[in-house]
This record gives structure tokens, C-alpha cells and sequence, in this order.
């Protein structure tokens, strides 16, 4: 956890598991206008109930961490830029899981990453880890098409997230809290000197950590 920080509310370089209920749902909030995407209710109905307690063990397992990080790699991978497995994803989200979300929660998304190495083998007759990074975009692809319909389902009371909508805003928002993601993929300025609130912009530069 020591890798993932949190800077977007301005108050410095420090661990968003440390911030408190109000202080991260803000910062959700704007990662995900940093992002130009919604986090969804889910995600921030779990950060009420954020705090450290009895451990999944079944999350801390090799195994699930060794898969866990490269689904997060094949979602933002590396390029110029330090990609998920750098900046300490994995270890971001098997700690969002066991500190804010429910059990039944957590399982879903442990279904999910056995349901990722089934489909795996099924199209490739491998699992995740020794797929091609081709390979892992095509099954991902895939996947993410289902959290999509999944989504536009008419839902029962108390349905779930789809397991990948949580593993994909997870991945998001522990790379873009990131020490890496805020001060690399993104353009970080520790102790600005004046407040600009226009910038000028040109096509294809980083955004601003905010």
C-alpha cells in the first residue's frame, strides 16, 4: 500500500486508504471527473464502510494476487508511461476489497477472476497469466461487453456489479492515485506557485493531476 497516494484533492502526497469517509468519497469523485467517466454507486456506497478488520484470505492468496495483477496490467498497461503492475494496483484493490466492500462482494469478484482463467481456457485452452498480451485484450474486450449489457439489465433489489465493473474502476482508481499514475502517466506540480485556472492545452498532452 505504500505506493498508492492520493493528490487530486490538493492536500498532498498521502494514502487514500487514510482518508476518511468523506475525504475519499471526494476523492473518487474526482478521479472520476479526471477520467470523463462515472464511478458507479457500488464503488462509493463501499467507501462508508471503510476500515480495516478480519482479512479474505482467499484475496491474499498468490494465486489470486499473481492473477489479479495482470488483469490490472492488461487494463492499463505499461507503454512510456509505468503501467498497473508498476504502481502497485494489485495490492491496492485486494486492500479496497477487504476494508470497504462486503463478502459477498469480495466473492463475486473471486467468482469473476475464476470465471476470467474458465473463459481463458475455453478460447485458449490456457490460463490468463500465459496468454499473449493480444490474447488478454481479446478475452478482456470480451468481457468488458458483458459488464456493458450486465449493466443495461433491469436489476433485482440488492444485485450486484458486474465482478469486472469492480476490478476495472478499482484498477482506475488505485493507478490514478498512484504515485506513478499521478506524477508519470498524469502531470503532477508537488507545491504549485500560483492558481491558474485556465490552462492552455494542445492535442495528445497529459492531463493534469489535479
Amino acid at each position: 500500500m505504500s505506493e498508492i497516494f492520493f493528490n487530486l484533492l490538493g492536500i498532498g502526497l498521502i494514502p487514500l486508504i487514510q482518508l476518511n469517509t468523506m475525504n475519499r468519497r471526494e476523492a473518487i469523485r474526482s478521479v472520476a471527473i479526471l477520467l470523463g467517466t462515472a464511478v458507479s454507486a457500488s464503488t462509493l456506497a463501499a467507501l462508508n464502510g471503510c476500515k480495516t478488520g478480519p482479512k479474505n484470505y482467499a484475496l491474499q492468496a498468490p494465486e489470486t494476487k499473481a492473477l489479479l495483477s495482470e488483469v490490472a496490467e492488461t487494463i492499463i498497461p505499461t507503454t512510456n508511461t509505468p503501467g498497473a503492475k508498476a504502481a502497485g494496483v494489485d495490492a491496492f484493490i485486494i486492500t479496497m476489497l477487504n476494508d470497504c466492500y462486503k463478502p459477498e462482494d469480495q466473492q463475486r469478484v473471486l467468482d469473476g477472476l475464476k470465471q476470467i482463467d474458465e473463459a481463458s481456457n475455453k478460447q485458449f485452452s490456457k490460463n490468463f497469466i500465459d496468454l499473449t498480451p493480444e490474447q488478454r485484450t481479446q478475452l478482456l474486450t470480451g468481457i468488458d461487453k458483458e459488464r456493458v449489457a450486465y449493466n443495461q439489465q433491469p436489476k433485482k433489489d440488492g444485485a450486484g456489479p458486474h465482478y469486472f465493473q469492480v476490478i476495472k474502476e478499482l484498477t482506475l482508481l488505485g493507478y490514478f492515485t498512484s504515485k506513478p499514475g499521478a506524477t508519470e502517466a498524469l502531470r503532477y506540480v508537488a507545491v504549485p506557485t500560483r492558481f491558474d485556472p485556465c490552462l492552455p492545452y494542445k492535442k495528445g498532452e497529459k492531463a493534469w493531476a489535479m
